[in-house]
């Protein structure tokens, strides 16, 4: 969400002549677009604009002037504390606010007095009426897999999570709006589209000619007529919002490439209950087998948090079932970090960090089994993989799978941007490698089930 919101944020820009540089030294204006999902992120803005602030004393003594501005969820939250202990920053702005990025520039440049002193600064974290997609800019860039924001906010208060009081609540974008930016998108070279949304499944967008919604899997179906758009994914969903709908629409649109991250968080129904996930591990599973039923070559990923309060070791060895009866093509894995104003927060039981490490390289160990064990059983197999960067040696091509897999390859230069199909000869714990082929059948690896429940590829 923070890169599509970035891509944004310079398309707006763009229209008052700023154009993006890598060099920071070079740069009017720098913004700093933040997380405040885990603490270490929140923790990273305020050393990174240590050294943004090197630059900007730097410029000054050349009588340069460069603008500061904070962005994202950091500055939802912690827009006062910012400014108190980095009070050279010009602005501080959430991320439904961007899209006034011209006149709190205006505003700042005007606060600055470049003679004297450092005037006081912009700060703009509130909720505004209208949605900011309304004001935003048509892009002129796109890559080759393109993001493409469709929803945004989240009514679910999980009790470990930030974003309901630094996204807002749930909203939906119209289908004619999406279906018009991903057309524009496809236009500018797209072959993938990724739908974004701090809870994309809950999407409910008006229909086209206002008759009603669309769920996220009637939008799917509607993108997928879009030619020349080869594959569409969606980031990040809730188990609850998986309807009948969605499910069949991995069965039927072939876009829609069979990979899946579906948050869990933990495998004990005692933790999820305090974690107000409002759904249990056998629902959590029951809708994995549906997928499955309707999709079997699917392949899935998940987030898991440790140590969060009252997590007792049953519990986690709980999650440790969980992972090992499902089985995971990748996860992401963190240690529980206090998010200030979450209702865990103030909880009690709070599970020591020594404890908390322990457990996440346990449960890390067996994600890397697990994610390694799924990347072998793609070799000797024929993946169409969309080549969208360069590698580091001469000729050779980097992609993805349609499992996510990063997949190198040597080609010729016309094969940048397209889809090719790869023989895959090698497999290593983050990525797959292989050669270019001929061949049209492709042949994936279906996930099969022990008769210990223990899922294996």
């Amino acid at each position: 969400m923070n890169v599509y919101d970035s891509g944004r944020m310079i398309d707006v820009l763009a229209s008052l002549g700023f154009s993006v540089t890598e060099d920071p030294a070079q740069a009017d204006l720098a913004i700093l677009n933040t997380c405040h999902i885990r603490e270490k992120a929140e923790q990273k803005v305020f050393s990174d604009l240590g050294r943004l602030r090197e630059h900007k004393e730097n410029r000054k003594s050349n009588q340069q002037e460069m603008i500061i501005a904070v962005a994202g969820c950091v500055a939802q939250g912690e827009g006062a504390e910012i400014m108190r202990q980095a009070p050279y920053v010009n602005m501080v702005f959430g991320p439904q606010t961007y899209h006034r990025l011209p006149e709190m520039l205006a505003q700042a440049l005007r606060s600055v007095d470049s003679h004297k002193k450092q005037g006081r600064g912009v700060i703009d974290i509130e909720f505004p009426l209208e949605p900011k997609f309304d004001s935003l800019p048509e892009t002129q860039r796109s890559q080759v897999s393109a993001f493409l924001s469709v929803q945004e906010g989240c009514d679910k208060f999980c009790t470990f999570c930030v974003v309901p009081y630094t996204r807002g609540a749930e909203f939906s974008r119209p289908v004619v709006d999406v279906i018009k930016e991903a057309r524009h998108l496809v236009n500018l070279g797209a072959k993938e589209i990724t739908l974004l949304g701090q809870n994309v499944n809950a999407y409910h967008g008006a229909a086209i000619h206002g008759q009603g919604e669309w769920g996220l899997g009637r939008l799917i179906r509607e993108l997928a007529e879009i030619e020349g758009l080869k594959r569409l994914r969606y980031t990040t969903s809730h188990p609850l919002d998986m309807d009948q709908e969605l499910i069949e629409a991995h069965r039927d649109v072939p876009q829609l490439m069979p990979f899946l991250h579906l948050p869990v968080q933990s495998g004990s129904d005692r933790i999820l209950e305090a974690m107000n996930r409002k759904h249990t591990t056998k629902y959590y599973k029951e809708v994995i087998d549906q997928l499955r039923q309707a999709c079997p070559q699917i392949a899935l990923s998940s987030d898991f948090i440790v140590g969060f309060p009252g997590e007792a070791d049953a519990d986690f060895q709980e999650t440790l079932t969980l992972i090992e009866c499902v089985g995971y093509a990748q996860a992401y894995s963190f240690k529980y970090s206090i998010r200030p104003g979450t209702p865990g927060a103030l909880m009690d039981n709070q599970v020591d960090e020594t404890v908390k490490a322990s457990r996440l390289q346990v449960l890390q160990d067996l994600i890397n089994r697990q994610q390694l064990a799924f990347n072998e059983s793609i070799v000797g197999t024929v993946q169409s993989v969309l080549l969208d960067r360069r590698g580091k040696r001469e000729g050779q091509f980097m992609g993805r799978s349609p499992y996510m897999q990063s997949v190198t390859v040597f080609a010729e230069e016309p094969s940048l941007g397209e889809i090719v199909n790869v023989f895959i000869e090698e497999a290593h714990p983050n990525s797959l490698a292989g050669h270019l082929c001929n061949s049209d059948v492709m042949i994936t690896a279906i996930p099969s089930v022990e008769s210990k429940g223990q899922r294996v590829y």
